[in-house]
């Protein structure tokens, strides 16, 4: 444990926390964090959006931890269960591709609305819950309202993007006014609005996190998703493929590295100044999608790009204004995107069987 930066979560030391989402990407990356904080995960995923060998070799989920726990959260025993073993829940469990939501709305009510429902059902039945912590989405501001830039540095990318693709790009408050233009983000609205209904009526505390666009090691493309672009460019180029620059790669994206996402979560789950609140776990810094291919051809020089249209659902996007989280949780993201992105080109290059078999066929091209 490193104790020397894990101070502030010293409180943790000895609970448990159910994760929900434990066996992806960002619950996975949680819950190992959880681990060195002293505290207990308790994982509860279906485990069938990968591979098997992905959780076991990638994410680091053994299923043969009686603290991991398979099954879905719409289960009303299973998640009592869990519920009444827990201190703390982070509820990161979704359907979060944006692509299969639009594609499978029923299976986005299912588990994003149904599923929701269910834990918050157990969670406001318990006495024992400290915090509940619901992951939302930046999708729910869908293309937001344009306001000033707060720094001369923000500025200066605002004025370049401008003059790039003639607009500026949005920066989204908690305080803006939503407007989701996806299934995936209509879902993630609906949880936020709902946690609050459940748990505030019975004095339950509660965070509402809206995640910006999360990449790091070790994330991996789905089929048919245009999703992740930081992996989507790296295992394209990895394979001599071109990237794919949707809309000629002028959306605007705030990327915020796992390892960020992870200890923003944790510290919203414990810090006194959140409860009740909506906090954007953001870096605050616009980055063009293209200007993540520019950064991925940095460690591929041979990758080429390719034109493309853009896919439905997918928005212009912006940057989180960051205010609100350093206020509640006196805390900014720490992994730069360059850095992110080397990381991840290094780590690929390493773990080469993360390319999945599909993408190689001649077809992905």
């Amino acid at each position: 444990m490193k104790t020397g930066r894990r101070h502030w979560a010293t409180d943790l030391k000895g609970s448990t926390v159910l994760v929900t989402g434990g066996g992806g990407l960002i619950g996975s990356r949680i819950a190992t964090l959880l681990r060195e904080l002293g505290a207990r995960p308790l994982s509860l995923c279906r485990r069938d959006a990968y591979p098997a060998f992905v959780y076991r070799e990638l994410f680091g989920v053994d299923e043969n931890d009686p603290d991991v726990l398979t099954g879905d959260i719409s289960d009303a025993r299973l998640v009592r269960h869990a519920v009444e073993q827990s201190d703390y829940v982070i509820h990161a469990a979704a359907l979060a591709d944006v692509a299969a939501c639009t594609r499978e709305p029923s299976a986005a009510i299912a588990g994003n609305i149904m599923g929701t429902q269910t834990l918050l059902d157990a969670v406001a039945a318990s006495d024992r819950i400290r915090r509940f912590c619901f992951v939302s989405s930046a999708s729910v501001y869908g293309n937001g309202l344009r306001g000033e830039p707060a720094c001369a540095e923000t500025r200066t990318m605002r004025q370049l993007l401008e003059s790039v693709y003639g607009r500026m790009p949005a920066v989204f408050s908690e305080y803006d006014r939503l407007h989701p233009l996806s299934v995936y983000a209509n879902s993630k609205l609906w949880g936020e609005f709902e946690t609050a209904l459940s748990l505030r009526p019975v004095g339950a505390s509660f965070v509402i996190l809206r995640y910006f666009s999360v990449y790091g090691e070790p994330q991996i493309v789905k089929q048919g998703s245009h999703s992740w672009v930081v992996a989507w460019f790296a295992a394209r180029a990895a394979i001599g493929l071109p990237l794919h620059l949707n809309g000629g790669g002028h959306q605007v994206r705030d990327l915020v590295h796992v390892d960020d996402i992870a200890e923003g979560t944790i510290r919203a789950l414990i810090a006194p100044r959140a409860h009740g609140e909506t906090i954007n776990i953001g870096t605050g810094k616009p980055t063009m999608i293209r200007t993540v291919a520019e950064l991925t051809a940095e460690h591929f020089p041979d990758v080429k790009t390719l034109q493309t249209p853009m896919p439905p659902g997918d928005p212009e996007g912006g940057y989180a204004a960051t205010g609100h989280m350093l206020t509640t949780l006196n805390w900014v993201p720490q992994v730069s995107v360059a850095d992110g992105v080397a990381r991840y080109a290094a780590w690929l290059k390493q773990t080469p069987q993360a390319v999945p078999a599909w993408l190689r066929q001649p077809t992905a091209a």
